[in-house]
């Protein structure tokens, strides 16, 4: 059982609590309370002069598919033989051993949604897990979490250029289509054989699990919103590069985005006008907001820095943290494990020595499930 006392708690769902004790209870939070005596068999932790945070969430990354150093070995994140694979998994092929979880940790990020890469229109199941431990399933707190599909340039290419389908946007979106009408046709036929990509993508039409799309570009984002309501399905917009030209016509349409990674460069045509004021003005139209590295693409260490970037350009810090850490819990519905310090979650949080969203300020501790990882 521990007790970290003496702290200034921001607490993931608005509130700054000052002078507080933090309860930890067999992995959860068992309550936030003003300061005051602490009783009997709690390892006290002063936490006086520091803030405490939930831990932080980044929503979209190919952390320990994709693994850093490695090359080729360590690339297991687009099954390119094909343009569709919604029976792959990415926990098969997850290295919890690879350097970035442990990057993330030392960042105060606590959970991760991984998924495999945007080479495919669509392309398997991810995952949200834990970013502490060393065999995956024990690491896992939803799977699986969504169905993988990418429209624009990243199918185009890598299977256009191979002389198949898509070549074009309108490929991308015919074959979403394609698949989504087969899987409604084996939900609704006699299942005379079981046939994985056709259960994967059953998933998604139930709404057991969303589709979360890359989408980068204005219109292939009205692409997907397009496909949303013709198939009564769940979505996110994962990364929403240009959300910011059609804000208000998202928040219509209830999803939820991730938006990043913004700190990366604008390495193709999608990305000329990728803008830190993107987060802020779907804010302001009501769209609920995630903040994403895509590690690798940026570093799951730059994180919080990424944070500190948008609200450079507008957001608040209580938008900034809501971002990374409520909001974020609520697009991988997991919300009621994660997010907050709240008691009866996840008694997952970091210590830092001073406000996180100043640079200067340092991570000196961080705990999954009420054991120090960091």
């Amino acid at each position: 059982m521990l007790a970290i006392s003496n702290a200034k708690v921001f607490d993931g769902i608005g509130k700054v609590l000052d002078g507080h004790v933090i309860y930890v209870k067999d992995g959860k939070f068992e309550a936030i309370e003003p300061q005051s005596d602490i009783p009997a068999g709690y390892r006290i932790i002063d936490a006086s002069g520091k803030i405490v945070t939930p831990g932080l969430i980044d929503v979209h990354t190919h952390l320990g598919i994709s693994e850093e150093g490695v090359g080729k070995e360590g690339a297991d994140f687009n099954e390119t033989s094909s343009a569709v694979t919604p029976q792959i998994r990415a926990i098969d092929g997850i290295n919890p051993m690879e350097t970035g979880f442990e990057d993330a940790r030392r960042a105060g990020v606590t959970t991760v949604q991984v998924m495999p890469g945007s080479a495919n229109v669509i392309g398997g199941e991810m995952l949200v897990l834990k970013t502490a431990g060393h065999i995956v399933d024990d690491m896992v707190l939803r799977s699986p979490s969504g169905m993988k599909a990418a429209t624009g340039e990243n199918p185009k290419k890598y299977h256009g250029d191979k002389g198949r389908m898509p070549v074009t946007r309108m490929g991308v979106a015919a074959l979403i289509r394609e698949k989504l009408i087969e899987a409604q046709n084996y939900i609704n036929g006699e299942k005379k054989e079981r046939k994985l990509d056709m259960e994967n993508l059953a998933k998604v039409l139930n709404k057991e699990i969303p589709l979360r799309v890359h989408a980068h570009r204005a219109d292939d984002i009205l692409t997907v919103l397009r496909i949303k309501r013709e198939f009564d399905i769940d979505v996110t917009i994962e990364h929403c590069t240009e959300g910011h030209h059609i804000a208000d016509y998202i928040a219509k349409h209830d999803v939820r985005v991730s938006v990043g990674p913004t700190m990366s460069t604008r390495s193709k045509v999608e990305l000329k006008d990728k803008n830190w004021t993107t987060i802020k003005t779907l804010i302001d139209a009501g769209v609920p907001c995630s903040l994403t590295t895509d590690h690798p693409v940026v570093g799951i260490e730059y994180l919080v820095t990424s944070a500190i970037h948008a609200i450079n350009h507008g957001i608040t810090e209580q938008q900034a943290l809501t971002a990374l850490t409520s909001d974020a819990a609520k697009h991988l519905g997991v919300e009621d494990r994660v997010g907050s310090i709240e008691p009866a979650k996840d008694a997952d949080f970091v210590i830092w020595s001073g406000n996180p969203f100043e640079l200067s300020s340092k991570v000196e501790s961080v705990y999954i499930n009420g054991e120090a990882v960091h």
